[in-house]
């Protein structure tokens, strides 16, 4: 008699939320903005004039490193994963600053800080909304996993 294991239980598979779903496209819209921004870098650093190529070639590689948690996170928050909260939170507090150096900056830069001080703040919001936490399993009557 062979003793095989049994398969752990399959998940529910409830609808997410539209708040949840939400705050997954907007996290992926932002990691997407920040790698399409570290390509950009990278393809001046390569191919353009800048003043100093290294500094835009590594400029480039950092922002497309730092796209990855935007774009993990929003992953995990679309498939209902309990995890992903904290680091679309995360990157959310990390725009915030962002945001206030565009703005300082002044000029076109305003409108792009306006953006994306809206979607941290609008994602932050979803991501706290009690139908989001139940969702993923975090709320005041659940057990840690």
């Amino acid at each position: 008699m062979s003793t095989k294991p049994t398969p752990a239980p399959a998940r529910p598979t409830a609808p997410l939320p539209r708040r949840l779903t939400a705050a997954a496209a907007l996290t992926a819209l932002e990691g997407l903005a920040l790698a399409g921004l570290g390509v950009y870098m990278l393809f001046v650093g390569i191919a353009g004039d800048p003043d100093s190529p290294q500094q835009a070639e590594t400029g480039g590689v950092t922002l497309l490193a730092l796209a990855a948690l935007p774009l993990i996170a929003a992953r995990g928050l679309r498939l209902g994963r309990r995890w992903s909260r904290g680091p679309a939170l995360i990157t959310q507090l990390m725009a915030l600053p962002v945001a206030w150096t565009l703005y300082s900056t002044g000029g076109a830069m305003i409108a792009a800080a306006v953006a994306l001080a809206v979607a941290a703040v609008a994602v932050v919001a979803l991501l706290v909304n009690p139908t989001a936490t139940v969702a993923l399993g975090i709320g005041p009557g659940e057990q840690t996993r």
